[in-house]
């Protein structure tokens, strides 16, 4: 197919998309990908309470309580956003498949309430990566990189950094994120 008219069509798709919201047309994202959250969202009304494109296997909670940075978190497959007390991405979070960030947790002595916590902070230029979990109230630096697995139940402010493990502890120090934002 020509360049330009393949420029055209791409260029046409993404007005479309638009059409569903601005989040629905980020051209950081393949139309195609897009597109598939909006049949999922839109038309088969799976995460159609979320107003940014997520994948249909994830399940986000209290959507209007999160602010997702400029990337769009929940598109992997399978993740899980408790954002029932808050969770605040910064800029270029990267998030994995069946990544699980709960900031409402179950009070200890009564099953039935839940205990109020600060939101979950994850910083700028932050990855979290496949099945890491992230525990209620935890804030994360700039540039830090959570394990494969990995279980955070607490605040590492440090920037550049690796974490891993159950519990997650620093495992590694790395170089200031360099990558486009």
């Amino acid at each position: 197919m020509n360049h330009k008219i393949r420029h055209w069509m791409e260029n046409i798709a993404y007005i479309g998309l638009g059409l569903f919201g601005p989040a629905f047309a980020d051209r950081q994202y393949s139309a195609k990908v897009l597109l598939q959250c909006v049949v999922a969202q839109k038309f088969l009304r799976i995460n159609h309470h979320v107003p940014w494109p997520v994948h249909w296997t994830s399940e986000i909670k209290s959507p209007e309580r999160i602010q997702r940075g400029t990337r769009c978190p929940g598109l992997g497959m399978g993740c899980y956003l408790d954002g029932r007390n808050g969770i605040i991405f910064g800029r270029n979070v990267w998030i994995g498949p069946k990544v699980s960030i709960i900031s409402m947790n179950h009070d200890i002595y009564d099953y039935d309430n839940y205990t109020a916590a600060g939101p979950v902070v994850v910083g700028d230029n932050c990855w979290l990566a496949t099945g890491c979990t992230i525990l209620p109230g935890v804030k994360l630096g700039n540039h830090v990189i959570v394990a494969a697995g990995a279980v955070v139940t607490e605040s590492f402010d440090d920037d550049d950094i690796v974490l891993g493990g159950v519990p997650a502890r620093v495992i590694k120090r790395t170089a200031p994120y360099r990558g486009r934002q």
